[in-house]
């Protein structure tokens, strides 16, 4: 827990004694009264916080003071078929870590239905998993998460063509629109050229896309682009060929 994160509604409020801030501060930290902190609030910025009192039960007093402004986003929307339960929270967490702009759940035709039913989209699993990739990049901010029926509906609505545009969008030059697919690919996402816009980055489901998908994605406009010879595990993939992707569009370094 590289930053003590906050929302809105907690501020002014004493941090509980079983809260798990409250532990790594105290645990881990071995902080004490009068000690400083990284701290942040979701969605807003972060600075350093000071431990004022802690309370008999426990619980923890402190002071805020936030003056510095999150990192930006960086221009990647990355929409992948819904994986299984387990590697969604993980996926979630390791795509927020890196901090991605958008992250699209979609429905596949190979991909399995009852994965699309799981708990963590209702019961805050999902925004845990978010906050917590935050909270390791030292980061405020949490990826826009939508869920969509098919990838039918995706290519239909281009949330892409919603989002604020940027230098490249402003000269004219659209996102880079990338399917990573191993099957019969149009060439290796390791062989593209640096291209200074921002990027779409779909990925099928653990059993790929269907031929009907393919055809679909195509027509959008979209380069089906190899990650090599490899069966890549879901999570996995989505973080290689996010970081290939973020590479081939300027954004590290």
């Amino acid at each position: 827990m590289n930053l003590i994160l906050f929302e809105e509604h907690e501020l002014g409020k004493a941090l509980p004694r079983r809260d798990e801030r409250t532990t790594h501060l105290i645990k881990v930290l071995h902080k004490k009264v009068g000690d400083r902190f990284d701290a942040g609030v979701l969605g807003g910025n972060r600075g350093t916080g000071i431990i004022e009192k802690i309370n008999l039960d426990g619980s923890i007093l402190y002071s805020l003071n936030l003056d510095e402004a999150p990192p930006p986003r960086l221009p990647l929307r990355l929409a992948v078929g819904f994986p299984r339960p387990i590697q969604l929270r993980r996926l979630l967490r390791d795509l927020s870590n890196l901090g991605l702009e958008a992250i699209d759940l979609i429905g596949t035709e190979l991909g399995d239905k009852s994965y699309r039913d799981t708990k963590l989209l209702s019961d805050g699993g999902a925004q845990a998993a978010l906050i917590e990739g935050a909270v390791q990049s030292r980061d405020t901010l949490i990826p826009a998460l939508s869920v969509y029926a098919s990838l039918e509906e995706w290519l239909a609505e281009k949330p892409w063509d919603k989002a604020k545009p940027g230098t490249a969008a402003r000269l004219g030059l659209g996102p880079l629109l990338i399917a990573a697919d191993n099957v019969r690919p149009g060439g290796s996402m390791a062989r593209l050229s640096l291209m200074r816009r921002s990027a779409v980055l779909a990925i099928g489901s653990e059993r790929g896309w269907s031929d009907e998908e393919r055809d679909r994605l195509e027509e959008a406009g979209f380069l089906r682009l190899s990650l090599g010879e490899r069966a890549l595990r879901t999570e996995t993939a989505c973080v290689a060929a996010a970081v290939l992707a973020l590479e081939k569009i300027g954004e590290l370094g």
